[in-house]
C-alpha cells in the first residue's frame, strides 16, 4: 500500500507488533478488531476501505459486521478467509471482496509450474531445429485449412527460418470461405498445394493445427512426423513424431504458436501478429468458445503489433451466393429432435459454408446443438455446434462416423464421410435421402435418442 503511495492505518492487538511498525513509519494502533471500541476510534479519520486481513475467522467476521452496523455500510471491505465455508459467510455479512490466501499460493504456483513447462517445451523445440539445421521443412496443414492453422504455419515456418532451415507450407483442399480467401490474398500468404507434390523431397515434416497422419490431411498413413503442434483433442490415436506438443485446453493452435514465438524471443511482423490475433479470434468465435487464459494473453501481446486496418477489412467480407445458398436450405431442411437440429442441404461445392450455417441455426429458441451435412466429392461432409453443456461434440461425432473421419471440440466438431456404397446411386434425390437417413440415424443414436419428433 505504501508503495501505491496510500495513507495506511495498521490496528493489530500486539503491542510488539505497534511498536516495531511505528519506528518504521507507518501510522499503527493497538485494538481488536473484533471490538466495535477499537472501531469508533476510527470515526474520525477520512477512509476509503477497511482491509480485514487477521488470520482469525471468527474476528474477522465480527469486525465486518461491526463495520457494515455501526461504521459505514458503504465502506469498501477487504476480508480474509481460510476456507471456502468462512469465505461465504464473510459475503453474505456484506464483505466486497473475500481472497484465501490457500488459493493465491496455489494459483501462484501453478502459474510458475505453467510457465515451467513452457520453457521446457520451447527449448525441446529449439533443439529440434538446431538439430535439423540446413534441411528442408514441409509444414503440413490440414486439408481446406481455415485462419488458425494458417496462422499457426506461418509462425512455425518463421521459426523453422530462424534456426536455418527451409520451411515450405502445404496444404490440401481448397480454401473455399470468402473470409480465409481475403485472410490469404490479404496477408500476402504463399502457401503451395500437395497435388502433385513428393513428400519425399522434403528432409523433415511438420503438422500444425492436425496431429495424425493420413487424418485430414494428404499424408500417407504412418508418416514419421518431426513436430506436431495442435490444439485438437486425438483421444487414443497413435502419434509417431520426434515432438509433439498437443493442448486441447487452448482455444487455438496460433496461442499456442505466440507462446513459442515469445519464448523463444523471435521477433513477429506486423503481417504475422495480424495473422496469429486473427487465427485466435476466428477459432474462439472472439473469444467465446473454447477459450483458455492463455488465447486472451496471447492476443493481448499481438494486440500492439496486429494491422487493425487489415483486421477490419476481414471482418466484414462479402457472403458468396454459394454461402447463402446453403444458409437457406439448411434452414428450409431442418429437422428438430428435441433442442438438436439436423438439417441436410444437400449437394455443395463450399465445404466452409457448412459450419456458417451450423453457427446460424444455433441462434434458433431451444436449440442447444446443430448439426448440418452435405455432400461433395463423394464425400458426406459434416459440421456440428454445441452450447450444451452436457454435449462433447468431438466426442459424440466420433462415436457416430469413426475416429478417423470425425473429431473436435465439445461445442465444435466435423466429420468427413465416405459415400461408399452410395456413391454408385445416379439419381440425386435418391442418394440425398439414403444419406440424410444414414447420417441422422447415426448421430441420434450416439446421442442416445431413439425416437424423432415429428
Amino acid at each position: 500500500m505504501r508503495e501505491l503511495g496510500k495513507e495506511l492505518i495498521i490496528v493489530d492487538k500486539d503491542p510488539q507488533k505497534v511498536e516495531t511498525l511505528r519506528e518504521e513509519a507507518y501510522e499503527a494502533i493497538v485494538g481488536d478488531i473484533s471490538e466495535i471500541e477499537t472501531l469508533r476510534g476510527l470515526q474520525t479519520k477520512k477512509l476509503s476501505g477497511v482491509l480485514i486481513v487477521s488470520s482469525d475467522n471468527e474476528a474477522n467476521k465480527q469486525a465486518l459486521r461491526n463495520v457494515k452496523k455501526h461504521f459505514r455500510p458503504s465502506l469498501y471491505c477487504v476480508a480474509r478467509a481460510s476456507d471456502v465455508i468462512n469465505l461465504q459467510e464473510m459475503e453474505e455479512i456484506g464483505a466486497d471482496f473475500v481472497f484465501m490466501p490457500s488459493r493465491i499460493v496455489s494459483k501462484s504456483l501453478s502459474r510458475s509450474l505453467e510457465r515451467a513447462e513452457s520453457v521446457r517445451i520451447g527449448n525441446q523445440l529449439s533443439q529440434w531445429f538446431r538439430k535439423n539445421t540446413g534441411k528442408s521443412l514441409a509444414v503440413v496443414v490440414h486439408d481446406n485449412p481455415d485462419p488458425d492453422a494458417i496462422a499457426g504455419a506461418l509462425a512455425l515456418k518463421l521459426m523453422a527460418e530462424n534456426y536455418g532451415l527451409y520451411p515450405t507450407i502445404l496444404y490440401n483442399g481448397e480454401i473455399g470461405h470468402q473470409e480465409n480467401k481475403a485472410f490469404v490474398n490479404l496477408l500476402g500468404i504463399n502457401l503451395e498445394h500437395m497435388e502433385g507434390r513428393d513428400i519425399s523431397e522434403f528432409d523433415e515434416i511438420a503438422l500444425v493445427d492436425c496431429a495424425v497422419a493420413g487424418s485430414n490431411n494428404m499424408l500417407p498413413e504412418g508418416t514419421h512426423i518431426g513436430v506436431v503442434i495442435d490444439h485438437h483433442p486425438v483421444g487414443d490415436a497413435e502419434i509417431d513424431a520426434d515432438f509433439i506438443d498437443i493442448r486441447p485446453n487452448v482455444g487455438a493452435s496460433a496461442t499456442i504458436m505466440t507462446k513459442y514465438l515469445q519464448e523463444l524471443n523471435i521477433e513477429i511482423s506486423s503481417e504475422i501478429a495480424t495473422a496469429l490475433l486473427y487465427g485466435i479470434r476466428t477459432d474462439t468465435l472472439d473469444f467465446k468458445r473454447n477459450t483458455d487464459p492463455n488465447d486472451l494473453s496471447a492476443a493481448s501481446f499481438l494486440y500492439p503489433m496486429a494491422d487493425h486496418e487489415v483486421l477490419d477489412q476481414l471482418e466484414r467480407p462479402s457472403m458468396s451466393i454459394e454461402t447463402l445458398d446453403v444458409l437457406g436450405q439448411a434452414i428450409k431442411n431442418r429437422q428438430v429432435i428435441g433442442s438438436y437440429l439436423l438439417s441436410n442441404v444437400g449437394i455443395i461445392r463450399d465445404r466452409d459454408a457448412l459450419p456458417q450455417a451450423a453457427d446460424y441455426l444455433l441462434n434458433l429458441e431451444g436449440i442447444f446443438t446443430t448439426i448440418v451435412f452435405g455432400v461433395s466429392d463423394e464425400v458426406i461432409y459434416v459440421s456440428g455446434r454445441s452450447n450444451d453443456i452436457r454435449v462433447n461434440l468431438g466426442a459424440i461425432l466420433k462415436k457416430a462416423f469413426g475416429e478417423g473421419s470425425a473429431g473436435g471440440h465439445s461445442t465444435a466438431a466435423g466429420a468427413q464421410i465416405p459415400l461408399g456404397v452410395f456413391s454408385d446411386i445416379k439419381d440425386r434425390q435418391t442418394l440425398l435421402k439414403l444419406v440424410d437417413e444414414a447420417v441422422v440415424k447415426k448421430f441420434l443414436k450416439a446421442v442416445g435418442v431413439e425416437e424423432v419428433d415429428e
